[in-house]
């Protein structure tokens, strides 16, 4: 597999209740985009409720994980060039995708690219990100020092304190948080958006997003358009309930419950 993609699903543990063995073959995958700095560890609980026969591949961008000392990249474009590339060499299987913050730009970005390549998604999920109607603007967080970033980091839920005392261990994290932070606020809408149908989702506790702005990604796409709100905080996507509310929307034959109805769209540009 590409090293810009991780399973962290299917095949990767298992099969429930034998102790042994390969899981079922998939019928569906999940392509999942974290936050700002995020491995694909962020997307554990995913995997951990997803069904046996739906795999879950995670963005692994360089300067994280096992790819630590490769070189960062601060711009979407060049980012979302390689996780397409990554992408259109696993094994063609239905998808949906799914971006938490910072994630929610480059799922956007790459669901683009997938359809421009005839490979759409099935559906977008973008999350806890305000939609590209309103680009970041000045004060940029990636301009703060480190003392001021790992306090805003604390502030919002996304480091303990303990560890943020601790410069000295979280050095390689705050490059890459700055590195991803700095694409997304440098990133500008496209002139056009998707045909897949976006679902937003956001908590209504969120220090970082306006919970009322994520209606407007329905001006993203000319297919449907739905939203679902929970609480939980900046990162409530990474809880097991949550995770499992949301995997049923995206993953054809799951039950869910019912939210704001899918409506169709227009784009408007």
């Amino acid at each position: 597999m590409s090293g810009w993609w991780m399973t962290v699903g299917n095949g990767t543990r298992p099969a429930a209740g034998t102790g042994r063995g390969p899981r079922p073959r998939a019928r569906f995958r999940v392509v999942a985009l974290p936050h700002a700095g995020g491995w694909p560890s962020a997307f554990r609980s995913w995997w951990q409720v997803l069904p046996e026969d739906v795999e879950c591949v995670v963005a692994q961008l360089p300067g994280r994980g096992t790819r630590i000392h490769e070189p960062l990249v601060t711009r979407v474009e060049p980012l979302v060039d390689a996780l397409v590339r990554g992408l259109a060499e696993l094994e063609p299987l239905p998808y949906a995708v799914v971006g938490h913050s910072f994630g929610s730009v480059l799922g956007y970005e790459l669901t683009r690219a997938m359809e421009r390549k005839g490979l759409p998604p099935t559906q977008l999920a973008v999350s806890a990100r305000q939609p590209p109607c309103f680009p970041s603007e000045p004060p940029f967080a990636h301009r703060r020092t480190d003392t001021e970033l790992l306090e805003h980091l604390t502030d919002i839920g996304g480091m303990s304190p303990g560890l943020a005392d601790r410069t000295d261990l979280v050095q390689s994290s705050l490059r890459a948080i700055r590195a991803d932070l700095e694409a997304m606020e440098t990133y500008r809408r496209p002139l056009s958006g998707v045909r897949v149908p976006i679902l937003a989702l956001g908590a209504v506790d969120d220090p970082v997003v306006i919970d009322e702005r994520m209606h407007l990604w329905s001006l993203e796409t000319s297919g449907g358009f739905s939203r679902q709100t929970f609480t939980g905080g900046h990162f409530y996507l990474y809880t097991p309930a949550n995770a499992a509310a949301v995997a049923a929307r995206l993953i054809p034959g799951s039950e869910h419950p019912r939210s704001e109805p899918s409506l169709p769209h227009p784009l408007a540009r």
